[in-house]
């Protein structure tokens, strides 16, 4: 159950309206996260006009995005399963650059030691791991061995946008968005 109240799907409008109409109609995540930021819509609506075009390089971030949308997809999805946030591990943002195995293998245990990423990714996914669990911890030898991969200007995107999954991903599992039980079809 939600922790705020989610707005009646009727009582809804502006851009929250366009962002839960607009969903599928499976896409419950997408619906109740419109729902819920009903009590803030200007929040939301300029809040997600910054966080998809840097996530997907597009709208006026692809000439200054440095890290690809494959880089920060397989990032977004490793802290989705640490955040807990069954909304955003069941979220798809660059399906074309992820395929679906991929985008469930950054929750294995070996995914250090699959070579379906590359180094960069890795370390990427590793990084954000640790900022995410451990940031206390982080240290001058962790700093230097991502910049085995990435310059001063690829590893600072790659810190604001795991900072941003982590804050984002956290408040959606704390809203307990979640649908957390299915429901049984009504017989005929």
């Amino acid at each position: 159950m939600a922790r705020l109240p989610l707005a009646e799907e009727t009582e809804l409008d502006g851009f929250v309206k366009e962002m839960h109409d607009g969903a599928d109609e499976s896409d419950w995540a997408t619906q109740h996260v419109a729902r819920v930021f009903a009590a803030h819509p200007e929040f939301v609506e300029q809040y997600l006009a910054f966080y998809y075009p840097w996530h997907s390089n597009a709208e006026g971030a692809e000439d200054a995005a440095k890290l690809t949308p494959r880089m920060k997809e397989l990032v977004r999805l490793r802290i989705a399963i640490l955040n807990g946030c069954v909304t955003c591990q069941s979220a798809r943002l660059a399906p074309d650059s992820v395929p679906e195995d991929q985008a469930t293998g950054i929750w294995a245990e070996d995914f250090a030691a699959n070579p379906e990423y590359s180094p960069a990714e890795r370390a990427a996914v590793e990084f954000a791991e640790r900022m995410a669990v451990d940031h206390h911890n982080i240290g001058d030898d962790d700093i230097a061995a991502l910049r085995e991969h990435f310059d001063e200007a690829e590893t600072l995107e790659l810190m604001m946008m795991a900072g941003q999954y982590i804050g984002f991903g956290r408040t959606l599992a704390i809203l307990q968005l979640e649908t957390v039980a299915c429901p049984i079809p009504a017989s005929s």
